[in-house]
């Protein structure tokens, strides 16, 4: 079973991110720009939240806040769900589940290497599931 070390090396280890102070407009519209649900919150290298979409629906919309004027951390979660490299999917995917969570940063000693998503474990498994299905096929066949 793949780690999330091993999905970060097929997915990439780049980290959207904004500061606290910054307003929620920037935090939308950089989630918008790079079509993700959610951004890292960032003071310098040290991770202090994150902010998702789901956040701005029921923090922003929902009470009637200003995207312009509002920052990020007056929404943002400042008890963040993360995991270690070495843990594996299905790790990861019950800590997700259990959490509800649908975003888990990924740190090695307290530094951020990367992000993975529900989605991430997702087609991880169904590639795992893949191989196991053609290689059966190939071993019923010969």
């Amino acid at each position: 079973m793949q780690t999330a070390s091993e999905i970060l090396r097929i997915k990439g280890h780049d980290i959207w991110s904004v500061k606290p102070d910054d307003t929620i407009l920037i935090a939308i519209q950089l989630m918008a720009d790079h079509e993700v649900g959610a951004l890292l919150v960032m003071d310098q290298e040290k991770l202090v939240g994150i902010v998702t979409e789901r956040d701005y629906t029921r923090k922003v919309a929902l009470e009637d806040r200003s995207s312009k004027n509002a920052l990020v951390k007056e929404i943002m979660s400042e008890r963040v769900l993360c995991a270690n490299p070495e843990q594996t999917v299905k790790e990861c995917m019950a800590l997700m589940s259990d959490k509800r969570a649908r975003h888990l940063p990924i740190l090695d000693h307290k530094k951020v290497i990367g992000i993975i998503s529900i989605g991430d474990l997702v087609k991880s498994i169904i590639r795992e599931q893949q191989f196991e299905i053609e290689a059966l096929q190939h071993y019923i066949t010969h």
